[in-house]
């Protein structure tokens, strides 16, 4: 009875204008994911933050819930991107190995941190280097090599997937946010190789993040009804299958796009993520 009760409270709160607000954002997401080799996260954690909050989630378990809902929707979504990108001959395999191997250890050890530290000066400072990150794009826009090359440093890019997966799992956003940029300017990449390896390596560091919190919230307290962990898979059900169709007429506009223009929007996206994240930092 406690469960058929939890069920019609929930289905009663998501009337059918939010549920069209997660299907219009989910599908938002998916087309920036493909896009600019994102994980949609971006825009789906501050939706998930009001939505959870506007339908009675506890705010003990609310933020976690978020990122680990966003980190499930991301899987599906991300691996989208890649198939259309892999089409486009815009992944290379052996790259993407070296970024998954650091991704890999990077969720786990994103999403350890974030069940146990309040990120909030980390997230502030996480919104300055972004905006930093994004004025460099733009003001001063890296030489790119004429052609791939596999002739990169095993390293750097261990390193690249290690930060992209910590970040990702922390925060419940794509880990692209911090890959693309540093294989752009750090490794000299062209911006569509950094998208296409970026969004392969999202599909492992949110699927090792999103197990992580399905690990560390196993059993907690006041989670909602269809959570397992700290990931809601009603809220998945609802927004997955729009984020995956969407996630591929990014690919289709991205291999369509001037390099200038792709990388100003992304440059763009980031003074916004930026500003978002100082904002609820420090001044919310």
């Amino acid at each position: 009875m406690a469960d058929l009760f939890c069920f019609r409270l929930i289905m009663d709160s998501f009337a059918l204008t939010t549920i069209m607000l997660f299907v219009s954002l989910g599908s938002l997401a998916g087309f920036l994911a493909g896009l600019l080799g994102i994980g949609g996260g971006i825009i789906l954690v501050p939706l998930f933050l009001w939505a959870f909050d506007a339908t009675g989630f506890a705010p003990e378990v609310l933020v976690h819930t978020a990122f680990g809902t966003s980190l499930a929707v991301i899987i599906p979504t991300a691996f989208s991107s890649t198939l259309g990108h892999r089409k486009r001959g815009n992944v290379e395999w052996h790259q993407v190995a070296l970024l998954c191997f650091g991704g890999v250890f990077g969720a786990l050890i994103g999403a350890w941190f974030a069940s146990l530290l309040s990120g909030v000066w980390l997230k502030g400072l996480f919104g300055v280097m972004q905006i930093v990150v994004a004025l460099q794009m733009i003001i001063f826009q890296p030489r790119l090599p004429p052609e791939r090359s596999d002739a990169v440093p095993s390293w750097p890019l261990v390193g690249v997937g290690l930060a992209g997966g910590v970040f990702s799992a922390f925060f419940g956003v794509g880990g692209g946010v911090i890959a693309v940029p540093l294989m752009v300017i750090v490794l000299s990449f062209p911006i569509h190789l950094a998208v296409g390896n970026s969004s392969a390596l999202i599909v492992i560091s949110s699927l090792f993040g999103a197990l992580s919190y399905m690990f560390h919230g196993w059993g907690a307290e006041l989670l909602p009804p269809f959570s397992l962990g700290y990931v809601n898979y009603l809220v998945f059900a609802l927004v997955a299958p729009f984020s995956i169709g969407m996630a591929r007429l990014g690919v289709r506009v991205a291999s369509r796009t001037a390099h200038a223009k792709l990388v100003k929007v992304f440059a763009g996206l980031l003074v916004l993520v930026g500003l978002r994240m100082i904002y609820r930092a420090w001044f919310f």
